[in-house]
């Protein structure tokens, strides 16, 4: 082969080597872009932060329901006294306290439960989700047990001051009855709290490992 072909040759060669160089170069800087806008649209995606923010919210309202709850447990103890007794001026008037301190009690559980829920539709790790979702369901059902506890105040506050015995005694034993449901609805809610303590402790020991 003369000289000029074999010229010719290596500059072909060469020129396909080029551009082999200048296509995988390429490649691995659009890989690369590719890569890092998958980044950023994951991190985007993950709310966790502000999932935890909301969960953390709802945690300072329980906390504010816990106080309330500490401070008037004594007062149902009162009440029962005070019916025994058919004390009915002190029976009204305990149970009209009753009534309100429940109320806003209640009105923070379900501000805590908005922010619980909001916090669940997050897009958010699924163990962290299913936490999220034995938390609310327990939350609901404390709501749900002192909805009757509410329930048992207001009929006591509204009802008790007849002088007709029967619809006394009915009331005291509506006033049991609630009771008893209060607390059947708040030992579901404690399991439920329980389930989603172990599940974040399960996680926390997992992680551990890795």
């Amino acid at each position: 082969m003369d000289s000029y072909g074999e010229k010719r040759i290596t500059q072909i060669f060469n020129y396909r080597e080029r551009l082999l160089v200048l296509v995988l170069s390429c490649l691995s800087i659009l890989q690369l872009s590719c890569s890092s806008r998958d980044d950023r649209f994951f991190t985007l995606l993950d709310e966790t932060d502000d999932a935890a923010k909301l969960v953390q919210e709802a945690n300072e309202d329980l906390k504010q329901i816990r106080r309330m709850y500490k401070e008037n447990e004594g007062r149902i103890e009162q009440l029962k006294q005070a019916m025994k007794d058919n004390r009915i001026d002190e029976v009204k008037k305990i149970a009209d306290d009753l009534v309100y301190i429940i109320n806003d009690g209640m009105a923070l559980g379900e501000s805590a439960l908005k922010k619980i829920n909001r916090a669940s539709e997050m897009n958010i790790d699924k163990t962290y989700k299913d936490y999220l979702q034995l938390k609310r369901e327990s939350l609901q059902k404390q709501l749900e047990a002192f909805e009757y506890r509410r329930q048992a105040a207001v009929l006591l506050r509204d009802s008790f001051g007849t002088k007709d015995k029967f619809e006394i005694e009915k009331a005291k034993s509506d006033f049991r009855q609630k009771e008893e449901n209060f607390r059947q609805e708040m030992e579901i809610a404690r399991q439920l709290s329980a389930e989603a303590n172990q599940l974040a402790k399960e996680a926390i020991q997992n992680q551990s490992i890795k």
